[in-house]
This record gives C-alpha cells, sequence and structure tokens, in this order.
C-alpha cells in the first residue's frame, strides 16, 4: 500500500462512457490525467454478457441503442471511433401480453425511425476509449471518498490500495449526481444549492434490471416474429431481439417491469416468472435457452443510489444549469450523462456533456497544454 501524492491536471473521476471519452479527449490535447474508478472495470452502466471461452462481446446488460439521424455526438464518436451501427431487427410481427387468463395476441407493431445497434455493442466504444488512454491514466477500485478544496489545487482521497490521494489543477465528476452527492465528503468546494440538485436528479437505469437470453437459433425469426413483446403482465415489460448482425449469437433482451424489493426476495421467483412469459408469449422454444442472465441495476452500488432505490424509475429531465456550470474557481465539472443539455441520461448524453467538458478545459487552460499528448 502507498500513501503517494499524485500531482495532475485534471483527475476524472468514473470510468464510464463520459469519463474515459473526457480523458481521451484532454490525454490528446496533452493534459496529464488521471481517471479514478470505484469499480474493478471500466465502463460503468455499460456492461456485457461476453463469451465464456473466448471472452467476446454477446449481449448488452445495460444501453443497448443509438437514434443517429438525431444524436450528433453519436454520430461523430462512432466516426472517431471507427465503430459501425446496424438496424435494431425489426421484420415481423410483434405479441402483445396483456392478460394471463387470455391468449397473447400476435399483431405489428410499430417501429422507431433511425434505432440502431452497435456493432459490437456500445462495450466497443468502451473498448475503444480504454485502449487510447496509456497505462498509468487509470486506477480502478479506486473510489473518491472525498474532495477538499485546497487554494488553487483540489485533493481528493481515496480507498483505493496505490493512490491514496491526490492533487489536481482540475477536477471532472463524471459519476451518477445522486452518487456524487451520496459517496463524496464535498470539503470546502461545493455550494449547498449544488448538492442539492445532485440529490434531485434520478439516475438513469438505477433501479432497473435487464434479462437477457441466449438461444441456438433465433427460432422467433423463422415464424414471421420480430421478437417483440409489449406486456402489461410481465416480468417482463418489453422483449426485443438481440442477435449479431451475423445471427452467430442469438439472444432476447427484455426490461424486467418487478420492482426492485421482489427482484431481491424471489429471484428464483422471478426466473421462473420470465420462463413461463417466454413459453406464453413463444411457445416451448422460448424456454429453451441456452443461458439466462440478469442484471440488476439496483444493486450495483456503483450505478444506484439509496435515494434512487425509495422512488419510482424515472428517465432523466434536462437538470438544473446550476450542475453545468464550473465550480470552485472553475475547477471543477460535473460531467456524466444526466448532465448533458441533449439526450440526458443517454449513451448520446454521455458523449455529448464529455465532448463540452473538455473542450471548456482545454480552451480555458491557464498555460497552453502540451500537443504532444502524454
Amino acid at each position: 500500500m502507498s500513501d503517494e501524492i499524485l500531482n495532475c491536471d485534471v483527475a476524472v473521476v468514473g470510468a464510464g462512457l463520459s469519463g474515459l471519452a473526457c480523458a481521451h479527449l484532454l490525454r490528446e490535447a496533452g493534459l496529464n490525467t488521471i481517471v479514478l474508478e470505484a469499480a474493478d472495470r471500466v465502463g460503468g452502466r455499460i456492461h456485457s454478457v461476453t463469451h465464456s471461452t473466448t471472452g467476446v462481446y454477446v449481449a448488452d446488460l445495460g444501453p443497448t441503442w443509438v437514434w443517429p439521424p438525431y444524436q450528433p455526438s453519436v454520430t461523430a464518436w462512432l466516426k472517431r471511433l471507427n465503430v459501425d451501427t446496424f438496424e435494431q431487427f425489426e421484420d415481423g410481427d410483434g405479441i402483445l401480453d396483456m392478460d394471463e387468463n387470455a391468449p397473447v395476441q400476435r399483431q405489428p407493431l410499430p417501429g422507431q425511425y433511425g434505432i440502431r445497434r452497435i456493432s459490437g455493442g456500445p462495450q466497443a466504444l468502451i473498448n475503444r476509449l480504454h485502449a487510447s488512454l496509456a497505462k498509468d491514466m487509470l486506477r480502478t477500485g479506486h473510489r473518491a471518498t472525498a474532495i477538499k478544496a485546497g487554494g488553487t489545487a483540489l485533493k481528493i482521497t481515496t480507498n483505493g490500495p496505490d493512490i491514496r490521494s491526490l492533487t489536481a489543477n482540475r477536477v471532472v465528476i463524471a459519476v451518477p449526481p445522486r452518487l456524487a452527492a451520496q459517496n463524496i465528503a464535498w470539503l470546502g468546494c461545493l455550494d449547498h444549492k449544488v448538492l442539492t440538485a445532485l440529490t434531485q436528479t434520478p439516475t438513469w437505469m438505477g433501479a432497473q434490471a435487464k434479462a437477457v437470453m441466449l438461444y441456438e437459433q433465433p427460432f422467433w425469426r423463422a415464424k414471421g416474429l420480430s421478437g417483440r413483446v409489449a406486456s402489461r403482465i410481465g416480468p417482463l415489460a418489453e422483449i426485443h431481439d438481440h442477435c449479431s448482425p451475423d445471427v452467430k449469437e442469438s439472444a432476447l433482451f427484455g426490461f424486467i417491469g418487478w420492482p426492485h424489493s421482489a427482484r431481491q426476495s424471489h429471484p428464483s421467483a422471478l426466473r421462473d416468472a420470465i420462463e413461463r412469459q417466454l413459453v406464453r408469449c413463444f411457445s416451448k422454444e422460448g424456454s429453451a435457452y441456452s443461458a439466462l442472465h440478469i442484471e440488476d441495476w439496483a444493486c450495483n452500488p456503483n450505478a444506484c443510489s439509496d435515494l434512487d432505490l425509495t422512488q419510482p424509475p424515472s428517465h432523466p429531465e434536462l437538470t438544473p444549469g446550476i450542475l453545468r456550470e464550473a465550480h470552485y474557481e472553475g475547477r471543477l465539472f460535473f460531467s456524466v450523462a444526466e448532465t448533458a443539455m441533449q439526450s440526458p441520461g443517454l449513451i448520446d448524453g454521455a458523449l455529448s456533456v464529455a465532448t463540452d467538458t473538455a473542450a471548456r478545459l482545454i480552451e480555458g487552460w491557464p498555460h497552453p497544454p502540451n500537443y504532444g499528448g502524454k
């Protein structure tokens, strides 16, 4: 264990999509940047099922979709990182699952114009950004526990094994607002109005859960079905096709409608109910999955705050402008999907706010950065 104090230009707290994208841009501009991540992996709310043998991406446990026609930041970053997209499969009829005492209804369901999936999943963005950082830039397993005003710099205390504290000229907070308020002691660098705004901002996906079912073949396509299910009785409120573009990986995914308390109290009952629903909607083939993965984000302390568990899940609306201001004499920024001006909470929001924050830092730097890229 080391008590080393590292000095850096910018410390980024959080290695989710926004934090990694911001660090990527800061490194390109030559700013000495350190990224601190509480978890033992990068990606934040982007997480994937991977092949048990090869480790290759199979399916998304976090966000899935992008809408490039409406999302300029997504379009720009896909090009920057050389990542492709493909259409969400929606051909064929959908299933309406509305009454346990009546047969399901098969009928066409309206699609969403512009909806696409990322080749390799959003995990591809994380992997490219992670690979672009210098090895010594990133510290996983280092939760920021306190941030203290220190004159012309900010001091960050962590619970990590390698770095117990560091000083930074600028700090970017790239974790969900409620978690920033709950888990970090703010010592002399934040107004109470900012803390109130952080606490009042719901964490997107915070108390939600997702199920992924893997199959040998996309049997629903052979039946002229899109894989889509809309349900009032659940436990999956929605189901969608989640096959790879070459259909080498066949999958469905669904958003779980049961509340967190029920999911945790009766995990085996949840799996049984999902299987019954799959049989109800797709016949016996629905239960012939090779694997069922459930990701309950409400159980992840890096993705869900205590307050999120007490309130109904909601999509973050545009947050108060105070969260997009620079604080502590222009040295402290909040840069996470929830604080974005466009697409708050979404992949596009995470990328747009990262781009804006990095631009503000680089433009306002007191001395020209070394564009050789540290």
